[in-house]
C-alpha cells in the first residue's frame, strides 16, 4: 500500500510536470502567432520621426531624446527560481536608463535655407527692340496658377516626401504599444536521471518543484503616454516641414516660369529687331543700286541683319529649353511640351504692396518653417517629460498560477499552490539624469534657433521689399526715360544716314546704344518679376500675382 501511494504520488508529479510543459508550449505558441503588437524584447529600435533618414531634413526639436524606449527590453536577472525569488526582473534596473546618443540630427539643427532674390539676366542674342504690343500669350496658355496646381498634383518629389507623414503616424502607433507580459516556466530541485540515487528518507532531497510564472510590467511613470506625446508632436513637425517643402517647390515653379517668360520675351525682342533690320537692309540695297553707298556700308548692314537672325534662332532655342525645364518641374510628358504656350507677363500690375509691418506679421504667422520650429519646441518639451518618465523603471507584478511540489519520494502526496509577488526597483538614484539634462538643454537650444529664424525672416522680408521697390523704380525709369531717348537718338542717326549726312558706322553705334538700353530694360524687368515672386516665397503667402 505505501508503495502504491508513492507510485501514485510520482505519477501525479509527472502529470503535473507534463501539464506545466504543455501550458508553457501553449503560451509560447500563442505569443508566436500574435499579431497585435511587437514583442517586448526586440533586437532593433524604431526610427524616430524626423530622423536623419527623413526626406524632409532635420526635425526641429528632435535633439532631446529617443522616441521609442520600450520598457523591459533587457534580459532577466534572477538566482534561485521559485516563490522565494519572483521571476521577470529586467537587467535595466541594474544599468542606467537608456539615454539618447548623439545622432546626425542632434549635432546641428539649422533653419531651412532661404531662396535668394536673384537678378539673373536674360541672354543677349543679337540686337533687340521692343514690340509695339505686350502680348501675354494665347488665352488657353499655361498660367502661373495652373503651373503651380499641376506641380502640386504631379510632383514626384513632393509625393515621396509626403510618405514621411504616414510613417510618422506609424511611429505614433509604435510608441503607444504596451509592453508584453513575460512567461516563465521552470523545474527545480530535480533528480539527475541515471545517477543511481533517488530522493528518499534515507537520501533526502527536493522536493522537486515545477512552476509556471507570468510577469506583467506596470508602467507606473507613464512612459508609454510620454512616448506617444513625443511621437505626436514629431508628426506635427513633419507636417509643417512638408508645407515648407511645398513652399520651396512653388518657388522652383516661380523661377522656371519667369525664366520661360524671359526667354519668350527675348524671342519677341529679337524678332522685332530682325524686322527692323530687314527693312533697313532693303533700303540699303536700293541705295547701293543707285550708287549712293559703298559695298562696305551695305555689308555692315547685312552682317548686322545676319547676326540678328542668328540671335533669333538662339533665342528660340533658349525658349524651348526654358519650357523643357519648366515641364520637368511640372512633371509633364515630352509630348505635352510641344504645344505648351504660356499665358503671362513680366510686367508689374500691382498698384501697391501692403505695409511693411503687415508683411512681417504675415511672414511670422504663415511661414511653415517657422511653424515647424514652434512645433519642434513643443516636441522638445515633450522630450523632457519622456526623459523624466524614463528615470523610473517599470514595476513587475508576478502571477504564479501553477506550482507543483513532488513529495512522492517521502511517501506523501504532491501539492499544488500559487503565488503572487511584485518587483519594485527602488528609485534611490535617478538613472536618467543625463537624459533629462540633455532634453532641457535641447528646449533652450530650439528656442534660441526659433528666435534666430524669426529674426532672419524679418530681415528676409525687408530685403525682398527693398529689392521689389528698387527694381520697380529702375524699370519705370528705363521705360519712361532711358529707352525713349535711346530710341530717339537711334532714329535720328538713321534719318541722317539715309539722308547721306553720316556714315553707316554712326548709325550702327546709335543702334548699339539702343540695343544696350533694351537689354538693360529686359534684364531689369525680369529681375523685378523675380522679386515679386520672391516676395511671395519670403512672406509665405501669395501677395502679388
Amino acid at each position: 500500500m505505501p508503495g502504491m501511494a508513492v507510485g501514485a504520488a510520482r505519477s501525479s508529479g509527472i502529470r503535473g510536470a507534463a501539464t506545466a510543459v504543455v501550458l508553457g508550449w501553449l503560451v509560447l505558441g500563442w505569443t508566436t502567432g500574435s499579431h497585435a503588437q511587437a514583442p517586448t524584447i526586440d533586437s532593433g529600435e524604431a526610427r524616430p520621426p524626423g530622423a536623419p533618414g527623413s526626406m524632409l531634413g532635420d526635425a526641429p526639436g528632435s535633439g532631446g531624446g529617443t522616441l521609442i524606449n520600450q520598457p523591459g527590453t533587457g534580459g532577466i536577472l534572477g538566482g534561485r527560481p521559485g516563490t522565494t525569488n519572483p521571476k521577470g526582473i529586467p537587467t535595466t534596473i541594474a544599468t542606467p536608463a537608456s539615454g539618447p546618443g548623439p545622432t546626425a540630427d542632434q549635432v546641428s539643427i539649422s533653419a531651412p535655407a532661404q531662396q535668394p532674390v536673384t537678378s539673373e539676366s536674360a541672354p543677349l542674342y543679337g540686337t533687340l527692340d521692343i514690340p509695339n504690343t505686350d502680348d501675354d500669350g494665347p488665352t488657353n496658355g499655361l498660367t502661373l496658377d495652373q503651373a503651380i496646381a499641376i506641380t502640386l498634383e504631379r510632383s514626384l518629389d513632393l509625393k515621396a516626401k509626403f510618405y514621411e507623414i504616414p510613417m510618422a503616424r506609424a511611429d505614433i502607433l509604435q510608441a503607444s504599444l504596451r509592453a508584453n507580459p513575460i512567461f516563465y516556466q521552470d523545474g527545480q530541485l530535480l533528480e539527475y536521471p541515471g545517477s543511481g540515487t533517488r530522493f528518499s528518507r534515507s537520501a533526502p532531497g527536493g522536493p522537486s518543484q515545477y512552476d509556471t510564472n507570468v510577469t506583467f510590467p506596470l508602467d507606473v511613470s507613464h512612459k508609454r503616454q510620454a512616448r506617444t506625446q513625443v511621437a505626436a508632436h514629431a508628426e506635427r513637425v513633419l507636417e509643417a516641414q512638408y508645407q515648407d517643402a511645398i513652399r520651396q517647390r512653388i518657388d522652383d515653379v516661380y523661377t522656371a516660369y519667369v525664366t520661360a517668360l524671359a526667354a519668350r520675351q527675348t524671342v519677341r525682342f529679337s524678332r522685332k529687331s530682325v524686322e527692323g533690320l530687314e527693312a533697313l537692309a532693303i533700303r540699303n540695297e536700293r541705295l547701293f543700286e543707285r550708287g549712293e553707298i559703298t559695298r562696305t556700308d551695305l555689308n555692315r548692314v547685312r552682317i548686322q541683319l545676319q547676326t540678328s537672325r542668328l540671335g533669333l534662332v538662339d533665342a528660340e532655342s533658349a525658349y524651348r529649353k526654358a519650357k523643357l525645364d519648366l515641364g520637368s518641374i511640372l512633371n509633364l510628358k515630352i509630348e505635352e511640351l510641344a504645344p505648351l504656350e504660356l499665358r503671362g507677363s513680366i510686367r508689374d500690375t500691382v498698384s501697391a504692396l501692403p505695409p511693411r509691418e503687415d508683411l512681417r506679421k504675415i511672414a511670422l504667422l504663415d511661414r511653415p518653417d517657422l511653424a515647424s520650429f514652434r512645433l519642434g519646441l513643443k516636441r522638445a518639451e515633450a522630450d523632457v517629460k519622456l526623459a523624466r518618465a524614463n528615470a523610473y523603471n517599470d514595476v513587475y507584478l508576478l502571477w504564479q498560477p501553477y506550482t507543483f511540489q513532488d513529495n512522492s519520494p517521502y511517501g506523501l502526496k504532491g501539492q499544488y499552490s500559487w503565488a503572487l509577488g511584485v518587483t519594485v526597483p527602488l528609485p534611490v538614484f535617478n538613472r536618467n539624469q543625463g537624459g533629462i539634462q540633455r532634453a532641457r538643454i535641447n528646449v533652450d537650444q530650439t528656442a534660441v534657433q526659433l528666435q534666430d529664424l524669426e529674426r532672419q525672416v524679418a530681415y528676409d522680408v525687408e530685403a525682398a521689399i527693398l529689392e521689389y521697390e528698387v527694381s520697380k523704380r529702375e524699370v519705370r525709369a528705363l521705360e519712361e526715360q532711358v529707352i525713349p531717348r535711346a530710341r530717339e537718338s537711334r532714329d535720328d542717326a538713321q534719318k541722317r544716314y539715309l539722308a547721306g549726312a553720316t556714315s553707316i558706322v554712326d548709325y550702327l553705334n546709335a543702334q548699339l546704344e539702343f540695343n544696350q538700353a533694351i537689354k538693360q530694360f529686359l534684364d531689369t524687368a525680369i529681375r523685378h518679376r523675380r522679386s515679386m515672386l520672391a516676395l511671395n516665397t519670403v512672406v509665405g503667402r501669395r501677395i502679388v500675382p
